[in-house]
This record gives C-alpha cells, structure tokens and sequence, in this order.
C-alpha cells in the first residue's frame, strides 16, 4: 500500500495552512499548535522545504514561512519529493554488482533474484508511475479547498471533494 511518512504528512499539513494564510508569513509554532504535530519535526521539515525553494523564511519576531509560489503552481508530488524523495522504480531490482553505480532514488535498498522472470514487476511499476502522475497533477490548492474543476480533472479531486463533502454532513447532523 501506498503510504507517506510522517515526516511528508506534517509537511503536507504545513503547506496547506500556508496555502489559507496567503501573504504572511506563519511560525513553526503556529502551525505545529493548530495541529498538534510535534514542533521539532515541524522545524525539520519547514526548513527543508525552504531550503528547496518551496517557502520562503524570514527570522525574527514576525517571522516565519510561507509559499514561494501560487498554490495552483506547486504540486504534491514537489513537496513529496523533497520530504521523500521521488518515486523508488521498485524492490524487483537485482542485487547490484559492486562495480555498479546506483542512483540512491532507484535503489529500494532490497533486491530481488527473480528480478528477470517475474510476472508482475512491470506491472508494479506501471502503479507506483501513475501514483506519482497523480501526485504530480495535484496542487496544493487541490489538498486545501477542492474546486469543481478539480474534482472533474484528477481522481484525487474526486477522493477530497467527496471526503469533504461527507466532513460536511457529518458537522450539519450534530
């Protein structure tokens, strides 16, 4: 199954409170109150991003973070890439031979000895590449407040539109 660390899931969080907070900048603090996430690993990961050129920081008093660029223009995929790296090609690699070079982001740190024979390596790797297509279709717009148009163009706009849709229910029958 598909899943982000924690790591990716704080910044993800972070961004999209910057995305509703346009203009200004916000603190670690801030964020990490509103959401309870732990502040150091928040400071961790705003500084990351930041050193990627996803926020822009200013120290001070009224310091903080906040985006870079427009959050119609910075995709999921970006921020995941940063906080995780880019998508691995899979665990079907062979065992590399110690006179290979193997780029860190295809290295699954395991290999697989059925690697040549087995039946669903391509198949698998087909999955993880349209995962990341939809990772990179996805805005943080699309993560902060789901549009029609959204909805109609990414399955992923389709999964948040519904899930907010059902959030809305739920909070009008209390």
């Amino acid at each position: 199954m598909f899943q982000l660390t924690k790591r990716t899931e704080y910044g993800l969080i972070a961004l999209v409170h910057l995305v509703d907070r346009p203009g200004v900048f916000v603190s670690a603090r801030e964020i990490g109150d509103a959401y309870q996430v732990p502040r150091r690993l928040l400071a961790e990961v705003l500084k990351a991003l930041s050193k990627a050129g996803l926020l822009l920081s200013h120290r001070g008093a009224n310091g903080g973070y906040q985006l870079v660029r427009e959050p119609e223009l910075l995709s999921v995929a970006e921020a995941v890439s940063v906080l995780e790296g880019g998508p691995e090609q899979s665990n079907c690699s062979p065992a590399p031979s110690p006179t290979d070079s193997v780029l860190p982001l295809l290295d699954s740190g395991s290999a697989c000895d059925m690697s040549s024979t087995c039946p669903i390596k391509t198949p698998i790797q087909q999955l993880r590449n349209s995962i990341w297509s939809l990772l990179q279709q996805t805005t943080l717009r699309d993560l902060a407040a789901p549009t029609p148009q959204s909805v109609k163009a990414n399955p992923i706009g389709e999964l948040l539109g519904a899930a907010q849709s059902l959030n809305l229910d739920m909070s009008h029958s209390n």
